[in-house]
């Protein structure tokens, strides 16, 4: 009845202190009938008390530090770009973690780590249209048309028909002088 619904049943360890019956969750244990919590202390047996070490949590991996960091995305943006960084040092190869974090960097105004971001995931070889597509939006709010044109192009070369790419890249080239480009773009953006 006390644990957060998102807490998972094997998440807990049940055993016996004395005739007490004790719930350990993480480094705490607790009483399970009065819910008090018992001090990590340990007699030696010749009456000194020594403090209990706690054990270290076990690692997450990349997609457990993914997901801890969605869930703290409106509550703590701080706490969830240092684990979608964490994710990503864990797995290069995860995307969501990636666009997440590049994201919320664009989106606290840390542009220059969110470019550098998006840039070390394509550099990567991740090939997610995403990527380059936000990688787009982000150069075309820093006023770098030309670059966010290519961004967009390369979403493209990915998937051609991505309106969202289709209408900026018609747009930019339009601001970019680039009539025909413009033109180009936009008729496949009205068939689409």
């Amino acid at each position: 009845r006390q644990l957060p619904d998102t807490m998972p049943l094997s998440g807990l360890a049940i055993c016996a202190v004395g005739d007490h019956v004790v719930v350990r969750e993480g480094a705490s244990r607790w009483q399970a009938e009065s819910g008090q919590y018992l001090l990590a202390l340990e007699s030696d047996g010749a009456g000194s008390i020594a403090v209990i070490e706690p054990v270290p949590e076990p690692a997450l991996s990349a997609g457990e530090l993914c997901e801890q960091a969605m869930s703290l995305e409106e509550s703590d943006t701080e706490e969830a770009v240092r684990l979608y960084a964490a994710a990503v040092a864990a797995d290069g190869r995860l995307t969501d973690a990636y666009v997440n974090l590049g994201r919320l960097l664009h989106e606290l105004g840390r542009v220059a780590e969110a470019e550098r971001t998006y840039r070390a995931a394509i550099d990567a070889g991740l090939d997610e249209p995403l990527l380059s597509f936000n990688l787009g939006v982000l150069l075309e709010d820093c006023g770098r048309k030309a670059e966010a044109l290519d961004s967009y192009a390369a979403v493209l070369r990915m998937n051609p028909r991505n309106v969202d790419a289709l209408h900026n890249a018609a747009l930019l080239a339009d601001q970019l002088g680039r009539a025909q480009e413009a033109i180009r773009y936009m008729a496949q953006y009205r068939r689409l």
